[in-house]
Order: structure tokens, then C-alpha cells, then sequence
């Protein structure tokens, strides 16, 4: 005779946990899409936001940017690319052509990121000057990378103390204060060639980059 007490089947015991298990996984699996939408839709909500900026920037700046090789890039980066417009080779004062390029594009520019529409989404205007990585009269990479920051320093400085003395700025000098600054990058982000080489024109720019924040939250910049 063969008894068993309390003994039942294990495949009783595991079903109901296995069902669970599946179910938790759907539930889990269910969290997850929601969480992707909304991210996706929030990230495609602020990429339009600054969309809309870029389309302002490139509508009243587009008969001038050819003549002045000025370039708007997609992170509502405005990109100086002539250094023989902008300044002196090693020096800091502002050649006649650019202050003019300067008294146009400066109120123009300000009258739209200063506007109520977009006021409240910038977080700063950063003023950068970049440089190749030579320095004339050095072949000593470390020494020309130091006298070029000093050198792109001066000059962001320059170009932000000529933009805060046009009669336009006076209407924005106190929100100006907290949101211009001026940036010397000397070779650090250097513009390449297709072969990755260094373009060493392209590389002494000026940039007028406008951080948003917006753009932050559509993954546009770190």
C-alpha cells in the first residue's frame, strides 16, 4: 500500500506563480511604453520650441548672412566664419567691417530673443571667440594654446563691451548683465577638415550662442 499525506502536484503549486510573474511583466512592460512616449513627445515638443526660434533667427537674418559669411547653425548657434572681417591676425580691436556687421545684426537679433515670445526660455548668450592653434613666432603647442586663449578672451570681451555700448542695449542692460557672456576658447574646438585635418581659417570664428532651454531638454547640447 503506498499512502502520501499533504503531498500535491508541484505543477498546482507553480501555476499561480508563473501567472503573476506574467502579469507583473505586463504591468512593467506597460510603465515602460508610457514613460517612452512621454519622453519622446516632451523631447519632440521642445525641439519645436526651438525650431520655432531657429526659423525667426534664419527669416530675419536671410538676405544677410551670405554677405556677411555668418552661418545659423541647428543649436541656434550664429557663426562669424571671416577673420579677415573680424580682427586684426593677434590682435583685439574690432576691424571697421565687423563693428558695422555688429550695429546691424546686434538690435535686430535682440529684438527677438528679447521678445515676451522667448524671453523666459533663454538661459544665457554666450559670446565665444575661437582661435586656429598656431600663434606666430611658437612652435611650442602648449605656449600658442595659452596665448591664444588670451587672445580670444580679449577679443569676446571687446565685442561684448562694443554690444553693450549701442544705444539699443540700454533698454536690456540689466537682463543683458545676467544673461551675456563673454567666452575665449583660443584652439579647443577646433573646425575640421573632410580629411580631418585643421581648417585654420575656419577655426578663428566668433559665435553668438544662444543656450535655451528648451534646446537643453530636446538633448541639443549637454
Amino acid at each position: 500500500m503506498n499512502l502520501s499525506f499533504g503531498k500535491s502536484d508541484d505543477s498546482e503549486q507553480w501555476a499561480p506563480v508563473s501567472d503573476l510573474m506574467a502579469a507583473l511583466m505586463l504591468i512593467f512592460m506597460f510603465i515602460a511604453i508610457i514613460f517612452v512616449r512621454t519622453v519622446v513627445t516632451a523631447e519632440s515638443t521642445y525641439r519645436e520650441e526651438c525650431d520655432k526660434i531657429y526659423q525667426v533667427l534664419a527669416t530675419e537674418f536671410e538676405s544677410d548672412f551670405a554677405t556677411w559669411d555668418v552661418e545659423l547653425l541647428e543649436d541656434l548657434t550664429i557663426r562669424f566664419r571671416s577673420p579677415e572681417v573680424l580682427f586684426e591676425a593677434g590682435e583685439a580691436h574690432i576691424r571697421p567691417r565687423f563693428a558695422d556687421i555688429l550695429r546691424d545684426f546686434f538690435p535686430r537679433y535682440m529684438k527677438i530673443i528679447h521678445s515676451e515670445q522667448y524671453r523666459e526660455d533663454i538661459r544665457e548668450i554666450r559670446i565665444e571667440g575661437h582661435t586656429s592653434s598656431d600663434w606666430s613666432g611658437t612652435r611650442d603647442e602648449g605656449e600658442a594654446y595659452f596665448m591664444n586663449m588670451d587672445l580670444s578672451q580679449r577679443r569676446t570681451r571687446t565685442i561684448l563691451l562694443f554690444i553693450m555700448k549701442l544705444p539699443i542695449s540700454k533698454e536690456y542692460t540689466e537682463w543683458a548683465r545676467a544673461h551675456i557672456t563673454a567666452n575665449g576658447l583660443s584652439s579647443s574646438r577646433l573646425i575640421l577638415t573632410v580629411d580631418g585635418k585643421e581648417d585654420r581659417v575656419r577655426s578663428r570664428r566668433v559665435e553668438f550662442r544662444l543656450m535655451t532651454a528648451s534646446c537643453r531638454k530636446a538633448g541639443m547640447y549637454g
